[in-house]
């Protein structure tokens, strides 16, 4: 049977070879463009042992990821190094590190993330057991706003009390019903850093141990489960959760006290 002609993009198409042709190059097509997506939504990183045995990478890439999506994995790729090449962006002991290789979109979204006035609050909030922290040396980038908070507020006072409330004094409905040790959202509030402490929460104690941010932490191991009811959330109920934090009266915890 003979095949009828047909057009695409305004050209006349004749032939079964002709269609397979044009089926095969859409199908190209399809393959670069899903390629080209997972190259804006994932890449690999590189560093050295002093970075990785610190805690330092757990501390910055899970926020990064959990802020934009994108996720990072071990091997050949961007590279953090003390050799100067590429671009500086912190430092620790005495020692620069610079990032080199960035190529794609979502290496280029992870530096400039790194030299934000949030990326860089955020390696200055490091320090582990050992007392090692790392100071953010690049230039802060004029383009990043220091403090973006676009989630549903609303939402987020509503999503405070039922994941947060247990535990913390997030509003006047839930001031009897707190843990006494634990801080309210209004003196959280007082903190300067207190934008970072709530996109990181997860990765500080005692948070890690029964929360679980979708597409971000690792699922709990059967043979640590959570030691209470687990909290589970997504990365748009956090920016929901921030944007309200954001809307809180900072307590008024009174002057400092004075010494004679």
């Amino acid at each position: 049977m003979k095949a009828s002609p047909f057009t695409l993009n305004g050209q006349l198409i004749t032939g079964n070879g002709a269609k397979l042709r044009v089926i095969v190059s859409i199908v190209l097509l399809c393959l670069t463009a899903s390629i080209v997506s997972a190259d804006d939504k994932r890449f690999s990183l590189t560093a050295p042992d002093f970075l990785r045995n610190s805690g330092f990478l757990q501390h910055i890439l899970p926020r990064f990821s959990m802020k934009t999506g994108i996720k990072i994995d071990d091997g050949d790729g961007l590279v953090f190094q003390t050799r100067p090449a590429g671009q500086v962006v912190f430092s620790s002991q005495g020692t620069h590190y610079f990032l080199d290789g960035v190529d794609t979109k979502a290496e280029q979204r992870f530096r400039d993330w790194l030299i934000s006035d949030i990326g860089r609050r955020t390696i200055e909030s490091f320090e582990n057991d050992a007392g090692v922290t790392f100071q953010a040396v690049a230039e802060q980038a004029e383009t990043v706003q220091a403090a973006d908070f676009t989630g549903d507020a609303i939402k987020g006072e509503t999503l405070s009390l039922a994941l947060c409330g247990r535990c913390h004094v997030v509003n006047d409905t839930n001031r009897m019903n707190d843990i006494g040790s634990t801080p309210s959202f209004a003196v959280l509030r007082t903190f300067s850093d207190w934008d970072v402490r709530f996109q990181i929460f997860y990765t500080l104690k005692p948070h890690g141990a029964f929360t679980q941010v979708d597409g971000v932490t690792d699922p709990f191991d059967p043979l640590r489960p959570s030691p209470i009811a687990p909290i589970a959330m997504t990365i748009q109920d956090l920016d929901a959760i921030i944007a309200f934090v954001a809307t809180v009266q900072p307590a008024d915890l009174g002057a400092p006290i004075q010494h004679q």
